[in-house]
Parts: C-alpha cells; sequence; structure tokens
C-alpha cells in the first residue's frame, strides 16, 4: 500500500490513518495492537504532570449519533508514562499528548515526552469537560500563541496543536496556532454535549455536558478543516467521526494532509485502518490518484 504514504511537515507515515487520542493509547501493548491494525501512527491519551482520577461514574454514554463522554483526563502522570511510550515506538511513531495549565507545564510535558521517544507532541487545547485546562485555554488566541510559542522553544520535535470547534472562528485559533509555531494544527476534539435521562430528571454524565464524539460531528469536521486549508500555511489534521474510507477520502480532499480515529475503533473496532486503507486505495486506483498528496485540499479547486 505505498500509494498511501502520507507527510505531515517533517514525519513521514506509512499509511494516514492516525489513532486519535483518548481511546486504545493508554498503554505500549494498546498501542502496538493499533499498528498492527493498519494505524500509521498513534497519539497517545492526553497525559499531564501528575496522575489524575478524572471524574467520577459515569463518564461516558451512548447516543444514536456517536457517543459523550466527560472523562476529565485522567491519567497516570508523565513520570509513569515513559515505559508505555518506548514500548509503542518500538513498532512505529508515537504521538505524545498533553495538556497542562499554563505555559511552563505544557513546555515541561513536552520534553519528557520528546526524552521517551516520541516524535512528536500534541498539545491538547480543546478537551471541553476539565476545569482550568483544554479548551478554557485553547479558546484564547493570545494564549494559544504563549503556550505554543513556549513549547515550541523546549523541544526539537514538531508540536501540533489540537484545535476546538466549540468557538465563534476555529481559523482565528488556528492563525494564533501557526503564529505561535506550531509545525500543524489537529481539527476537530468533540463537540460540547449533554444527555439527560427523563426519568430520573438529571443529565447522565457526573459532569453534567461532556464532548459529543463519533459520526454526527463528522460534518462539523470536514467544514473547520476546509476553513483552516484555506487560511493557513501548515499542515492540517483531520477528526472527527471517520468511521469508513468515504469519510476519509472527504476529510483529505477538505485539506486534512492526514487523519485521526477515534470512536470507529469502539464501534467496529481496531480493523477499521486496514478496511479504510484497503478502501482509499481502490478509490485511489479507480480515479487515477498516485499519492495521497495529490487528494490533498482538491475540494478547493
Amino acid at each position: 500500500m505505498g500509494k498511501l504514504k502520507v507527510a505531515v511537515g517533517k514525519l513521514n507515515f506509512e499509511f494516514p490513518g492516525i489513532v486519535a487520542s483518548g481511546i486504545m493509547d493508554e498503554t505500549g501493548d494498546s498501542m502496538v495492537r493499533m499498528f498492527k491494525s493498519g494505524a500509521g501512527a498513534v497519539v497517545t491519551k492526553s497525559i499531564g504532570s501528575k496522575p489524575r482520577p478524572g471524574h467520577s461514574n459515569p463518564t461516558f454514554t451512548e447516543v444514536e449519533c456517536g457517543y459523550v463522554n466527560a472523562m476529565g483526563l485522567p491519567n497516570p502522570g508523565i513520570d509513569m508514562f515513559e515505559k508505555e511510550i518506548k514500548t509503542a515506538s518500538s513498532e512505529g511513531p508515537v504521538i505524545g499528548s498533553i495538556f497542562g495549565g499554563d505555559e511552563k507545564e505544557f513546555a515541561y510535558l513536552a520534553s519528557r515526552m520528546e526524552e521517551f521517544g516520541a516524535v512528536a507532541v500534541e498539545l491538547n487545547l480543546s478537551c471541553p469537560h476539565a476545569a482550568g485546562y483544554g479548551a478554557e485555554i485553547g479558546s484564547d488566541p493570545e494564549m494559544i500563541v504563549s503556550v505554543v510559542s513556549e513549547v515550541k522553544s523546549s523541544v526539537d520535535i514538531p508540536v501540533w496543536a489540537k484545535l476546538t470547534p466549540n468557538t465563534s472562528s476555529i481559523q482565528a485559533l488556528g492563525r494564533a496556532a501557526e503564529k505561535g509555531g506550531a509545525d500543524a494544527v489537529v481539527a476537530i476534539n468533540t463537540l460540547k454535549a449533554m444527555v439527560i435521562c427523563p426519568e430520573l430528571r438529571k443529565p447522565v454524565l457526573s459532569n453534567k455536558f461532556g464532548g459529543l464524539s463519533g459520526p454526527g460531528i463528522k460534518p462539523v469536521g470536514v467544514r473547520a478543516v476546509y476553513d483552516l486549508y484555506s487560511s493557513l500555511n501548515i499542515p492540517v489534521i483531520g477528526v472527527g467521526g471517520i468511521t469508513c474510507w468515504r469519510d476519509a477520502a472527504e476529510y483529505i480532499m477538505a485539506g486534512a494532509s492526514a487523519y485521526q480515529m477515534g470512536s470507529a475503533i469502539g464501534i467496529t473496532g481496531p480493523e477499521v485502518f486496514n478496511e479504510i486503507n484497503e478502501g482509499l486505495v481502490s478509490f485511489m486506483k479507480e480515479h487515477g490518484y498516485e499519492t495521497v498528496k495529490e487528494m490533498v485540499g482538491v475540494a478547493h479547486e
């Protein structure tokens, strides 16, 4: 499947599909399984400076168009994650997802991820359900510039900024990331959402609201990628609701150099990566595309 090789800035991946942060990426062994299922790279679960339990249950519920979750960024802390990165890195490229409360914390975590062997870091500037982190920082363009520039000055590996769709202008956030020196942007994270149980007369999740992922958010993600591609000079990685090769092709044609998947792994299983790889190859042969790069952004023509 040499036709599927892609480049995101200085990084090269065998396949365009990447595991999105938050699913099947908590351990080295689970990430290795994703590589063996046809993923070109894996983004780790978002990791912070210290262990964090996250929100109390219930933290996850299924809806008709996907999932709504409010995990609250549970993680073992950066000191406990070195072994997992090293195990996964033996099989393929690992992007370390990190979250912090300020520029210094992001920079510290990025340097540790680089030390552990991550080929890039993804800044979680978009989680919608953790107070003081994620979207609360990533909704302010000036803060994005500050965080990204601080991280860039602390590491030699590429820096990706994951953007929130819960904003009036994702283009403004993308431009801020580019101004700060980001090597790529990732769009989108989950949409802020809520599910209420009529019988109990209360929200289902303990945190009351969470983030919607899955097929229902795909049109929002495609539009975000389209907008960002038209206004930035750095690569865009698309994510949100991809479950089949047609979804992946939409993102690529909107302007995504690569794409990430999360909910599809829960819906279909890890084999979804190979299924999409095979579907894309067949489509490319039928329509005369020799490389994925030839497809990137064609919807703008």
